[in-house]
C-alpha cells in the first residue's frame, strides 16, 4: 500500500507509543487539571498540529538537518527548553485576588495562547522530529525511501491515534479535577505544582542529546 510494509504492526507500535505517558502526556494534564476541559482539549490539539508539522517536515526531507546538524539540533533544542521554563516561571509566579470562581476563571483563560502553546511545545521537541525519522523508515518499502507519500500516511495515521489519545486524556482528568478546582486554595497549588512540571519538562529537554 503506497510503499508501506507491516502497517498492522506500525499501528499497533504507534499506539503503544502514544500510551506510553511522556512530556506531550504531562504538559496536556498538566492543562487540563489546572485549567480545565476546555484548556486540556486546545493544549491536546495544539500538540497534535505541532506533531502535524513535525510529520509534513519528515516527509518532506527537512528533518533531517536536525539529524545531521549538531547546531540545530542545539538550537532547537534550547529555545524548545526555555519555553517550556518559561511557562512554568510564568505559572509559578502568577497570582489572584484570592476570589476564585470556577466560570469566571475559565472566562479568563487566553485559549489561544494555550493552543498556540501547545504547537510550540511540540514543534520546539527536536526529539519528536528524530522521532519520525527514525521510526517511520522502519515501515516503509526501501524501493518507495524517495517518496513522501508513505511517510505522510503514517506520520499521519500516528498523529491520529496519538490526538484521540490526548483528547480522551484531557477530558477523563479535567473532569477528575473539576470538583477540586472549585476550591480556591487547592486550585492555586495545583497552578504551582503545574509550573514546577513545565519547569521540569524544560530542563529535562535542555539535557537531552541525539
Amino acid at each position: 500500500m503506497h510503499g508501506i510494509i507491516n502497517f498492522e504492526a506500525f499501528l499497533l507500535a504507534g499506539i503503544i507509543l502514544n500510551l506510553t505517558p511522556g512530556t506531550d502526556t504531562m504538559y496536556i494534564l498538566g492543562r487540563s487539571i489546572s485549567q480545565g476541559k476546555k484548556a486540556g482539549i486546545l493544549s491536546a490539539l495544539g500538540i497534535a498540529t505541532g506533531a502535524l508539522v513535525h510529520c509534513m517536515f519528515a516527509a518532506l526531507g527537512l528533518s533531517i538537518i536536525l539529524a545531521k546538524s549538531a547546531l540545530a539540533f542545539e538550537i532547537v533544542k534550547y529555545v524548545g527548553a526555555a519555553y517550556l521554563i518559561f511557562l512554568g516561571i510564568k505559572m509559578l509566579i502568577s497570582k489572584s485576588d484570592g476570589k476564585f470562581d470556577l466560570k469566571k476563571g475559565n472566562e479568563n483563560v487566553n485559549y489561544r495562547k494555550i493552543y498556540l502553546s501547545g504547537i510550540l511545545t511540540n514543534v520546539l521537541n527536536p526529539k519528536v522530529a528524530l522521532f519520525f525519522l527514525a521510526f517511520l523508515p522502519q515501515f516503509i518499502n526501501p524501493t518507495h525511501a524517495q517518496s513522501f507519500v508513505p511517510f505522510l500516511i503514517l506520520g499521519l495515521t500516528f498523529v491520529l491515534t496519538g490526538t484521540i489519545w490526548c483528547l480522551a486524556l484531557a477530558t477523563f482528568s479535567s473532569k477528575i479535577s473539576n470538583k477540586i478546582r472549585q476550591n480556591y486554595k487547592i486550585k492555586k497549588w495545583l497552578d504551582k505544582i503545574t509550573g514546577g512540571i513545565f519547569i521540569t519538562l524544560g530542563i529535562k529537554l535542555a539535557l537531552t542529546k541525539k
